[in-house]
């Protein structure tokens, strides 16, 4: 089940994103418009809902978190983009991962 939201994931919410993986949900999130969508099998699932909610490519980083040890990673596919200065499936700008992984605690605060 994928759920977006502009606020935190009640745990009702977690519960249902946790159905694909049981133990990882798959997140995205824009940065700058701090939306999450969540739940997804595959990070461009995720990443195509809020594409079509007009957020920009370069807003647009993937990774999840573990529910058993909590933490949040930044690791996705879709984070593999040279025109935005980032070549790995890992958020290489320290600014833009900072803000991933604060979001990612904002959105699953119920967890921590």
């Amino acid at each position: 089940m994928i759920i977006t939201k502009e606020f935190p994931f009640s745990k009702e919410d977690i519960e249902k994103l946790s159905q694909e993986f049981q133990t990882y949900i798959k997140t995205v999130i824009d940065i700058e418009k701090k939306v999450c969508s969540a739940g997804a099998n595959r990070h461009f699932e995720n990443e195509r809902i809020l594409l079509d909610q007009n957020s920009k490519q370069s807003n647009l980083w993937g990774g999840g978190i573990d529910l058993d040890t909590k933490i949040i990673d930044n690791n996705s596919m879709i984070n593999i983009r040279p025109s935005d200065n980032n070549t790995s499936n890992e958020i290489q700008d320290s600014e833009r991962r900072s803000k991933f992984e604060q979001l990612g605690k904002y959105f699953f605060r119920e967890l921590f």
